[in-house]
C-alpha cells in the first residue's frame, strides 16, 4: 500500500491548484468556443440565460423561450441558479454562465485529487485527477451548453470526500444544497443518507434520507405544480410512458426490469460510466449514491437520456471517482497493482477522448472563423434592445441578454413578435424544430402577415413586423 502524504489536511499541493486551473481553463475554452461558433441552443443555454437574467432583475425565474412569462418554478426546481445573478449583473452574456460552469466543475477535482494524495500518494492522485478532469462524463457536460448540475459536481465531489473519510456531519452539508439544485437529487440525498446510516451514523444518516426524501416529494409535489401553468409536474410523462397510453401492470413489469435495459444503449452507457475505473468502482458503497440518477434515466421514455451524449453524465463522474478512489483504498493494492490499476484507468480516458467534445480543441475547424458568424452579428444589431424576437435555434442565445427571445417554429413562443431572424443554411442534422420546407412556409406566413423584409444574406432572413 502506497503511504499517504503528510501536512495538514488544509494543505492543498501547488500542482493541485495548476490541474484545476488547467481544466477549468479547457472547460472555459471550448464552451466559449462553442458559443462564439454559433453552435450553442436555445435549449438550453438560452433558457438558463433568461433565469438568471430575471434573478439578476430582481424577481423570479421566467423564460420567454418555454413560453410568454413562462414561471420556470413550474419547470425544475433549481433556485440555486440565483447565485450566478451576481456574476451575471457585472457581465450580461450567455458566456457568463459558461465560464461560471467551468470553475463549478473544475472545482471538483480539489477534494477528490487532495484525497486520493492523502490515501494512496501525490502520482496517484495526478493520474485520478487527470482521468477524473478528461473524463467523457464531464467533457459531455461541458460541450452541452450550461445545466444547472453544474453545480451538483463539486457538492458530490465534496461530500462524498467527506462521507469516505469519516466526516459524516460535512458530508451532510454538502449534500444538502443538492434539493436546490434540481429536484430529481433528492433522491440522490437519499441514498447518501442511507449510506451514512450503513457506516454506523444511524440517526444521522436517517435523519438526511428523510430531509432528501421530504425536499424531492415538496419540489415535485407541491412546488412545481403551484408554479407550473399545467397544474402538475410536468415531466412524469418520461416516466410513465406517452400520454394517453394504457400501461396496465404488464407494461409497469416490463419498464422495472427487461426494460431498464434495454434498448441496448442503456447497457453500453453503464458500461462506459465504470469502465474509466476498471469497474472497481462497484466494490465500493459510495456507488449506490450514483443508482436514483442510472435508474431514472433507465426508466425514462426519452432516449436522449439513455446514451452518453449531452450533460445526463455530469453528476455521475464525481460519484464513480469517488467510488474508484474508495476502492483502491479498501484494496489496499502494492505499488505494482496500483500502477496496472492507474495505467489502465489512463488507457480507457485516452481512447475515448476523441469520441467527445474535448477533442474539438485539437480541430482546426473549432478555430476557423466562418465569414457568416460576422454577417448574422451585423444583422442581429439591428434588432433593438429589449424588442420580442423569435430567432432560429442557434441565433437564440445571441439574443437572449438584451432581448425579450423565443425560438422561431416552437408552438408555445410568444406569437407576432416584432422582430423575426432565421437562419436559412442550418445543416439538415441541426435543424430545430422545423424542416426546410416548413420552415420556407412559416417564412412566406409571415410576409403574408405583412412582416417586412429588412435583409436578406448569406441564408439569414430579418424580417420586421409594421409598426
Amino acid at each position: 500500500m502506497v503511504e499517504p502524504s503528510e501536512g495538514s489536511r488544509s494543505d492543498i499541493p501547488w500542482w493541485i491548484w495548476a490541474l484545476a486551473g488547467a481544466l477549468f481553463f479547457t472547460y472555459a475554452t471550448l464552451s466559449l468556443r462553442i458559443h462564439q461558433r454559433m453552435l450553442s441552443h436555445s435549449f438550453d443555454l438560452g433558457i438558463f440565460e433568461q433565469i438568471v437574467r430575471s434573478y439578476a432583475n430582481g424577481h423570479l425565474p421566467v423564460s420567454e423561450i418555454k413560453g410568454p412569462d413562462f414561471p420556470i418554478l413550474g419547470d425544475h426546481f433549481s433556485p440555486i441558479l440565483a447565485l450566478v445573478a451576481p456574476v451575471y449583473r457585472l457581465w450580461p452574456s450567455p458566456m457568463a454562465l459558461l465560464v461560471v460552469q467551468a470553475a463549478l466543475i473544475a472545482a471538483s477535482v480539489l477534494p477528490l485529487t487532495l484525497w486520493a494524495r492523502r490515501a494512496l500518494g501525490s502520482p496517484a492522485a495526478a493520474v485520478i485527477g487527470v482521468c477524473y478532469g478528461l473524463s467523457w462524463g464531464l467533457a459531455s457536460g461541458v460541450g452541452s451548453d450550461f445545466h444547472e448540475w453544474a453545480f451538483a459536481v463539486p457538492l458530490l465531489a465534496c461530500s462524498l470526500t467527506a462521507l469516505a473519510t469519516g466526516r459524516m456531519r460535512a458530508a451532510v452539508w454538502w449534500a444538502l444544497p443538492l434539493l436546490l439544485v434540481k429536484e430529481d437529487l433528492g433522491l440522490t440525498v437519499v441514498v447518501i443518507g442511507l449510506v451514512i446510516a450503513r457506516r454506523g451514523d444511524r440517526k444521522l444518516g436517517i435523519t438526511t434520507a428523510a430531509v432528501g426524501l421530504a425536499g424531492a416529494l415538496l419540489a415535485t409535489m407541491v412546488i412545481l405544480p403551484a408554479f407550473s401553468p399545467s397544474g402538475s409536474y410536468d415531466y412524469w410523462h418520461w416516466l410513465n410512458g406517452s400520454e394517453g397510453s394504457e400501461g396496465g401492470l404488464t407494461d409497469l413489469l416490463y419498464k422495472s426490469t427487461i426494460g431498464l435495459i434495454t434498448p441496448e444503449v442503456k447497457i453500453s452507457t453503464l458500461l462506459l460510466v465504470l469502465a474509466p475505473t476498471l469497474f472497481l468502482a462497484l466494490r465500493s458503497p459510495l456507488m449506490w449514491i450514483a443508482v436514483p440518477t442510472l435508474l431514472w434515466r433507465a426508466a425514462s421514455e426519452l432516449s436522449t437520456h439513455w446514451g452518453t451524449a449531452y450533460h445526463y453524465s455530469l453528476v455521475l463522474m464525481p460519484i464513480v471517482f469517488a467510488a474508484f478512489i474508495d476502492a483502491l483504498i479498501r484494496r489496499n493494492p502494492s505499488r505494482s497493482s496500483l500502477r496496472r490499476y492507474l495505467a489502465g484507468s489512463a488507457a480507457i480516458t485516452l481512447l475515448v477522448l476523441p469520441q467527445y467534445p474535448l477533442w474539438q480543441l485539437v480541430q482546426p475547424a473549432t478555430w476557423r472563423e466562418d465569414p457568416r458568424i460576422a454577417v448574422a452579428h451585423r444583422l442581429m444589431d439591428r434588432i433593438p434592445d429589449g424588442a420580442t424576437v423569435q430567432a432560429s435555434n442557434l441565433l437564440v442565445p445571441q439574443l437572449t441578454n438584451r432581448t425579450s427571445a423565443s425560438l422561431y417554429g416552437w408552438p408555445d413562443s410568444r406569437p407576432d413578435p416584432q422582430w423575426i431572424m432565421v437562419d436559412t443554411r442550418v445543416p439538415f442534422n441541426q435543424r430545430w424544430p422545423l424542416n426546410v420546407l416548413q420552415e420556407a412556409q412559416a417564412l412566406g406566413t409571415a410576409r403574408a402577415q405583412g412582416y417586412l423584409t429588412v435583409s436578406s444574406e448569406q441564408g439569414f432572413v430579418l424580417l420586421k413586423r409594421p409598426s
